[in-house]
């Protein structure tokens, strides 16, 4: 008798997209950016590897913070991922920018600590 896979935790259904898109294109890169009080940094703070994006993603979600993740596009190459975008914050902090000029989002989920 086969044993039936248990359902996903609501945060890795969040982040399912995610590990899809690291199993079909391991050399994706996420970008991971921090929001408080004052405002959003315009820098990453560090790159992952497409190996990390999930594991590190859901290991924040537990401890209480919020996250929107963007796979995002050059806007002239919009059919071909160049990386993801892993914005996180706590509180009430302001929600994360806009993308940046000549880029364009495939794909997007938000996740906040309210969240069941």
């Amino acid at each position: 008798m086969t044993q039936r896979k248990p359902d996903p935790t609501p945060i890795q259904a969040c982040l399912a997209p995610l590990a899809a898109l690291a199993r079909k294109r391991p050399e994706i890169e996420a970008l991971v950016f921090w929001g408080d009080a004052d405002g959003w940094d315009d820098a990453p703070s560090e790159a992952l590897e497409s190996e990390e994006i999930t594991f590190y993603a859901e290991g924040l979600l537990e401890d209480g913070f919020h996250l929107v993740w963007t796979v995002v596009a050059l806007a002239g190459t919009p059919g071909l991922p160049d990386h993801v975008r892993l914005q996180f914050w706590q509180d009430a902090g302001p929600p994360p920018p806009a993308l940046p000029q000549g880029w364009v989002a495939l794909d997007a989920g938000r996740r906040t600590a309210e969240q069941p």
